[in-house]
């Protein structure tokens, strides 16, 4: 689940950091009891049931045409790309439609060895996996096996990338800076962050108007379920990571009988209770945990990084820092908003640790460039700027569409000023990025009540018992609901997407199943991965 920080002075934001018979009748049934109680949400769900059978059908029948992909792609030529056609409307099929851009690397293998498309959601919402069979063209070797069975196969999802993208405000304005600092001084500071959250939203709703309704979980996964169509496949094997793994939770509740193989890692919590609103409050009290985790280690390597020998003293060279920064932005540009922009990715991932430190270090040492130039936004880069607004219009989009938020200030009020007192690295920077759930103007859905259905083969599940962006209790609530399920826990460490890093304990896990289907008997609790040295 990515995270972003706050809202800034012009109302913007800026980036921190898943065949022949398609879909038979009964799926109609099992996707209406899923999704609704209400007459007309029986009714709906029904339609869309039966909109995504004859979607898929139609992609089926019309398959993908791969071509060379286009040069400002930037995808290697190995990479072919192509492109899915879905109703923007699952229960009007015969409405408008859109189509999402999807590529694919062929399996490395043996016609023998060959099992199918192995396709990839790397999260957000608003992330784009077309990355993903780039992991053959550099013979990554942790997936160099499974390269040989399966079709790397990366897509985007609606609203995403090259797939009906979608905009909430002019890119240029999203990534200017400073922003307004996240944690509110007085009330007037509320209101000021308030409208510019209304203002936010309504920006979607001017711009994307169309597509917000659409813009959900469930949709998503009636697209995948549509792109396994086109692929000519008759099961699914998926792999998902952060927000990819709600999109395979939701797409196992509602088509179980169409997954083949399916890993989850890093996992959002899917109870309906959680989405999304609780979900980003955890998000919150995790941070900061994972925060003084890599505090302790730059405590660690004092004589690195000269921050201090103790996580407490880190922390006050963090204050002083952000002290600084809010009396006067560094280089003009760099305020609160853009060090919480910038630190957040060593809670997140552990591969930022040491040039976070570092930068840092110089910054205390007399040397404020490298930290400067690293947290600030780059205005020549229009490419980059668009892509990043456009990945944060997604994770609102979704987010406000997938439930139903809270619409009255003084919970959101009364819940992140007692949450800040105790976590206020994340706290109030992740309130104003979401606050536009509460004014939004488009249709809010129930979640999905996401468990196991008939068909659905074991799922493994893999997760970090310290991941700061998905907290652990997500992963042991998908465990519980997906019957049969594994769980594999890497104890005792923290970073997000835990399956592309080295640790044979679960990388063996991983790739015999996704080879052979093969599960422990048990879960299984692995040893950490080594943490970053300097």
């Amino acid at each position: 689940m990515r995270r972003t920080t706050a809202f800034g002075a012009a109302g913007t934001l800026i980036t921190g950091s898943l065949i022949a018979g398609a879909i038979m009748a009964p799926v109609a049934s099992a996707d209406a009891r899923r999704s609704g109680t209400s007459a007309e949400a029986r009714q709906r769900t029904g339609a869309e049931a039966r909109g995504v059978a004859l979607a898929a059908q139609r992609a089926a029948k019309a398959g993908i045409d791969w071509q060379a992909c286009p040069a400002d792609w930037g995808l290697d030529k190995a990479i072919k790309c192509g492109w899915v056609t879905v109703p923007l409307d699952y229960a009007k099929p015969n409405g408008k439609k859109i189509k999402l851009a999807v590529d694919r690397i062929g399996s490395t293998g043996t016609k023998e060895e060959r099992q199918g498309a192995l396709l990839y959601n790397p999260g957000g919402p608003g992330a784009s996996g077309l990355r993903f069979p780039n992991r053959v063209v550099t013979k990554a070797k942790l997936w160099e096996k499974t390269a040989k069975a399966y079709d790397f196969v990366g897509f985007e999802p609606r609203g995403v990338g090259h797939s009906a993208p979608i905009s909430c405000v002019d890119p240029q304005e999203f990534v200017k800076a400073p922003k307004l600092d996240p944690v509110p001084d007085s009330e007037a500071d509320k209101s000021a962050q308030r409208k510019l959250a209304a203002e936010y939203a309504a920006g979607c709703a001017e711009r994307s108007g169309e597509m917000l309704p659409h813009m959900t979980t469930p949709n998503t996964a009636r697209d995948l379920d549509v792109i396994r169509a086109a692929l000519g496949e008759k099961k699914l094997n998926f792999l998902g990571v952060s927000y990819g793994t709600y999109l395979g939770a939701v797409y196992g509740t509602l088509f179980p009988s169409h997954v083949r193989r399916m890993v989850v890692d890093s996992v959002v919590n899917p109870s309906k209770e959680k989405i999304w609103y609780e979900a980003n409050l955890d998000q919150d009290v995790a941070f900061e945990i994972r925060l003084k985790d890599w505090m302790k280690w730059v405590a660690k390597y004092d004589a690195t990084f000269h921050l201090g020998d103790t996580a407490g003293k880190v922390a006050g060279n963090w204050d002083k820092l952000r002290a600084a920064a809010k009396k006067e932005p560094l280089g003009g540009v760099v305020g609160p908003a853009e060090l919480i922009a910038y630190f957040q990715s060593a809670p997140y991932y552990d591969s930022a640790w040491v040039e976070i430190a570092t930068n840092f270090s110089k910054y205390v040492a007399g040397d404020a460039k490298p930290l400067i130039e690293a947290a600030s936004p780059d205005l020549s880069d229009t490419a980059g700027n668009i892509a990043s607004e456009n990945g944060n219009a997604v994770y609102t989009a979704v987010e406000c569409a997938d439930a139903k938020w809270p619409t009255s200030w003084k919970k959101w009020d009364r819940d992140n000023t007692r949450i800040h007192r105790d976590n206020p690295f994340m706290t109030w920077s992740n309130a104003w990025m979401n606050l536009p759930c509460a004014t939004w103007k488009s249709k809010q859905h129930e979640p999905v009540e996401v468990k196991s259905g008939k068909g659905l083969p074991p799922v493994l599940i893999a997760q970090a018992t310290r991941d700061a962006a998905t907290p652990y209790e997500g992963a042991v609530e998908l465990h519980k609901r997906f019957k049969g399920s594994r769980l594999i826990t890497e104890k005792d460490a923290g970073s997000h997407g835990i399956t592309n890093l080295v640790n044979p304990c679960l990388n063996d896990r991983v790739e015999a199943y996704l080879l052979t289907g093969k599960l422990d008997s048990k879960d299984v609790t692995c040893a950490p991965h080594a943490t970053p040295k300097p």
